[in-house]
């Protein structure tokens, strides 16, 4: 960005330091934030005839006071204005909720311009913006801005005018004319002009098509060159195997490995003979075999004289991995150990001194083995097992226990394709997206909420059976807010309804990690027939004797989460089912419990998630690490993303874009956001 933009926003006509002061709250400081600030929507001033408008389409009319304005009140301070309008040929009728000061205002025969949704059937606009006077005659379309008191949406515009008459012809184009021409792109300067002060919808959408463009693909020239500083600059252990021996451990496997696992299991064992440091992500669906590859990853990495450490959430889960993998490894020398906080004493120094003496393998456990005084003689290998459920410190931390170990990360939650090149731009992503042989597809059903008795008799077979299951509740206890079930509730009815034949356990959040472990620990090994619990069972829990998970409210989660839920049974030999309790009253609600009875594909489930949620809710957490664009959304501009990161990577990846005066803008932008630290990747 050049100096002009650099400039403090002062140094605008007209912006003095009490409204620099109001900019500064909503983000803006310089002349080029000031410029790049985005309207949220526009007001279209242009008249459409009546009878050509849609039922609930927004709408512009102009038109003269037809009778005296009607201002009548219900609810706690609530209210209703209305008046008759003479539009053209048209008399309809104008509402505004809650602006009873403007009865004073509204004269008979006076032009008023309404702005608002057009009720087809009742003749009838529902007015959100009420002008007096005739519509503007400059432009049928103005921006509208978010802003905070004092500033007001006809400031921001006064001052964006200002703004640009100053400043509008040093704004820097970072694109080159190679680019633009390409994708006939317009260039900087008429796109931020265009976006501000729009004189068709066309010019808008030309405006918006090259902000975006250009947004994706200096998020993506970042995460292109924090790849290439990984894989190129950051030398990582190269692994030399036997072929034989890891040819002679696959075909010993009790099982046939999917084409999914195998293609998987070749890029991430090219990865390791590479002297390149490994950095993939693994999305496997519930039940896709991820452990088998990761197995093979740790048997190749011990086979070259490497340790490795596989890294899960939860105690539970990491027993259960110890004793997967050591039944795997059963008939090779490999040796296993297990490190979790209840490894105490003189097992724990054991354990301790084997792994820095290099007698232990593979080493499996929980954050226990990112703490202090955990000390391995050659650490080759680092995966984490849902990874998004550790902090990037903790993977830093885990990492950093070795010189440059290989990294791969694992997760059962799919991630669309349009957030994992987002988010994961700097990651090579492999993909397991076909299912083992022979795996009972979990049956679905939706149900409402007064069939619960009957939710109860279908659970008691199956615990005739020997079977167990889980119930799942949004929330612990009641709340005012929510009219949903809780968790203690269910739990009582539960204990009520199955008195003196079945246990009944209770898990929430609320428990420390001792109690949790504690209750999974007597679900695991059937003392507890049927769990109720909150969503803290999503990742980490494998009993494969649980065959029912009853979810109650369905419709305040999402598919992502429900499809992890479901994920819970369907384990073992026996038939699962999952059961959805809901009265979804959002159309919204109704689809996802539709497509959740037809869909048992974690990935479709995840697109059809993220077109329903949006990106910003997908992952339920902020340190999810997906950027908040400025112009551009990742799931409807998906095909831009694609777009740019295709050419991000070729320009990366291109002598010339690190040498041409051409690509001198861009490289700017990268050297200013600190991923080269000033450095050329020559």
């Amino acid at each position: 960005m050049n100096e002009a933009m650099q400039q403090p926003v002062t140094a605008v006509k007209g912006i003095g330091e009490e409204t620099a002061a109001a900019l500064a709250d909503i983000g803006i400081a310089t002349v080029g934030e000031l410029l790049a600030y985005a309207p949220y929507r526009y007001d279209d001033y242009e008249q459409k005839d009546l009878a050509a408008v849609r039922h609930e389409e927004k709408v512009t009319v102009e038109g003269k006071v037809y009778s005296a304005p009607l201002l009548t009140y219900y609810g706690k301070k609530k209210s209703r204005l209305s008046f008759r309008m003479l539009a053209d040929r048209y008399l309809i009728t104008v509402v505004c909720f809650n602006r009873p000061y403007l009865k004073e205002k509204i004269a008979l025969n006076e032009t008023v311009t309404v702005i608002g949704k057009w009720d087809r059937h009742r003749q009838t606009i529902n007015a959100y913006e009420l002008r007096f006077g005739p519509a503007p005659e400059t432009t049928g379309i103005e921006p509208v801005y978010s802003v905070r008191s004092p500033l007001t949406v006809k400031t921001m515009r006064r001052l964006m005018k200002a703004a640009f008459e100053q400043f509008g012809e040093h704004i820097p184009d970072p694109l080159p004319p190679a680019l633009r021409r390409a994708y006939r792109l317009v260039d900087k300067q008429e796109a931020l002009r265009a976006l501000h002060f729009p004189r068709t919808r066309e010019e808008l959408h030309q405006a918006r098509r090259r902000l975006i463009y250009e947004e994706f693909l200096l998020y993506q020239l970042k995460m292109q060159a924090l790849r290439r500083l990984m894989r190129d600059e950051r030398r990582g252990v190269v692994h030399s195997f036997s072929e034989e021996r890891l040819s002679s451990f696959l075909s010993g496997l009790p099982f046939v490995l999917t084409n999914a696992q195998r293609r998987v299991i070749g890029e991430i064992l090219a990865d390791m003979r590479s002297p390149r440091q490994m950095n993939r992500l693994l999305q496997g669906d519930v039940g896709s075999g991820k452990t088998v590859v990761a197995a093979v990853a740790l048997y190749a990495a011990a086979l070259s004289g490497f340790q490795g450490a596989l890294m899960v959430p939860t105690e539970i889960l990491a027993e259960q991995h110890a004793r997967s993998l050591a039944e795997l490894f059963a008939d090779t020398d490999v040796t296993i150990a297990l490190l979790t906080s209840s490894v105490k004493g003189k097992q724990r120094k054991a354990v301790l001194a084997e792994l820095e003496e290099g007698t232990i393998d593979i080493v499996v456990g929980t954050h226990a083995l990112i703490q202090e005084g955990v000390q391995f003689r050659r650490l080759g290998l680092v995966i984490t097992d849902e990874q998004h459920r550790f902090g990037v410190e903790q993977r830093r931390v885990l990492r950093e226990k070795g010189h440059a170990p290989d990294v791969l990360m694992m997760t059962a939650t799919p991630i669309p394709r349009t957030l994992a090149i987002t988010a994961f731009g700097d990651m090579d992503v492999s993909v397991l997206d076909e299912m083992p042989a022979g795996r009972k597809k979990v049956e679905t059903y939706w149900v409402k909420h007064h069939q619960f008795s009957r939710v109860l008799d279908f659970i008691e077979k199956e615990l005739r059976r020997g079977h167990q299951a889980y119930v799942i509740c949004p929330l612990i206890e009641e709340s005012d807010k929510l009219d949903v079930q809780n968790a203690i509730d269910v739990h009582s009815q539960l204990v009520h309804y199955y008195r003196g034949k079945y246990e009944i356990g209770l898990m929430h959040g609320r428990l420390s990690a001792d109690e949790k472990e504690r209750v999974m620990r007597a679900f695991s090994e059937n003392r507890i027939h049927v769990l109720v619990s909150t969503t803290v069972v999503e990742v980490g829990v494998n009993v494969p004797n649980a065959t029912v998970m009853v979810i109650y409210d369905a419709e305040r989660f999402g598919l992502a989460q429900l499809h992890q839920l479901r994920g819970r049974v369907g384990r073992g030999d026996a038939q699962s089912y999952c059961i959805l309790i809901a009265d979804p009253k959002s159309e919204v609600g109704k689809e996802r419990m539709r497509i959740m009875t037809e869909t048992a594909d974690g990935f479709v489930l995840a697109e059809k998630d993220l077109e329903l949620r949006g990106p910003g809710d997908f992952f339920g957490t902020k340190q999810s690490g997906l950027p908040e664009f400025r112009y551009g959304d990742p799931v409807h501009d998906y095909r831009i993303l694609e777009v740019a990161r295709r050419d991000a990577a070729k320009l990366v990846s291109s002598a010339a874009f690190w040498r041409d005066e051409a690509y001198a803008g861009l490289r700017a932008e990268l050297e200013a956001s600190g991923i080269l630290d000033g450095e050329k990747l020559d």
